[in-house]
């Protein structure tokens, strides 16, 4: 499990450098090895009279980062978030009403009280 977490955030944090180094790293090839990068990326390599020199390439990768960059994706349209919109509970409580009924028949009126527990002090 450790060595599953650690793997993947490895992957993440080379994957968020590289997203956030492309434009440099682009720009750094170009400086590096000019004639490299427009043999490989240039665009008008068939017409060499509009002299772009690989530049057209960076020009598409610059515009692409800032148009990223100018609006974030919306992964939420707030317009169809739904709020909490329940009635709170109400709660209705009744009286209840007991009717204790003695029985007229029978009347224990006997009571018990315990003075054998009680506690006294011990006596000197």
């Amino acid at each position: 499990m450790k060595i599953s977490t650690i793997i993947t955030s490895i992957i993440l944090g080379v994957l968020i450098l590289f997203n956030s180094l492309r434009v440099s790293l682009n720009y750094a090839y170009y400086e590096i090895d000019t004639k490299g990068f427009i043999e490989k990326l240039c665009e008008n390599k068939d017409k060499p009279e509009l002299q772009c020199n690989g530049k057209c390439h960076l020009k598409k990768v610059t515009e692409s980062s800032s148009k990223e960059s100018k609006e974030p994706n919306r992964l939420i349209d707030f317009k169809e978030i739904l709020l909490y919109t329940e009635k709170p509970f109400e709660y209705n409580f009744k009286k209840i009403y007991y009717q204790n009924k003695i029985p007229s028949e029978y009347l224990n009126l006997y009571t018990y009280i315990g003075l054998e527990n009680c506690f006294h002090p011990p006596q000197v």
